[in-house]
């Protein structure tokens, strides 16, 4: 994997309390944003194979459709069964109104705006 930060969307396609789901070199990664910032997440379910980005965020809560596993954005962790194995976080950045994720750079919490 590439340290390199990969342009996903613009901060105007993603609203306050919204998510999206990209694929960064074959990997699906959801991008929430909070009222604290921006988050980047893996997007399937480490309980089963879901897309989290078809779930629900609530504050910080990230949940899944599924079985409604939930997980903190902030740092992957599981917060609810049946989930116990947390989301992998990436790296955000935001450069000249892109919103940009690695998949390999340090994960640095969190990206206020």
């Amino acid at each position: 994997m590439s340290e390199n930060f990969e342009k996903v969307m613009a901060l105007s396609d993603l609203k306050e309390g919204g998510m999206r789901d990209c694929v960064i070199n074959g990997r699906e990664v959801v991008v929430c944003r909070t009222k604290d910032g921006l988050y980047a997440l893996d997007n399937i379910c480490t309980h089963a194979h879901a897309r989290m980005s078809e779930g629900r965020l609530r504050g910080v809560r990230l949940i899944c459709p599924l079985h409604g596993a939930s997980f903190d954005v902030r740092d992957g962790k599981a917060l609810g069964a049946p989930a116990s194995r947390p989301l992998a976080c990436h790296a955000v950045r935001l450069t000249d109104d892109m919103v940009e994720v690695s998949l390999a750079a340090a994960v640095e919490r969190p990206l206020t705006l």
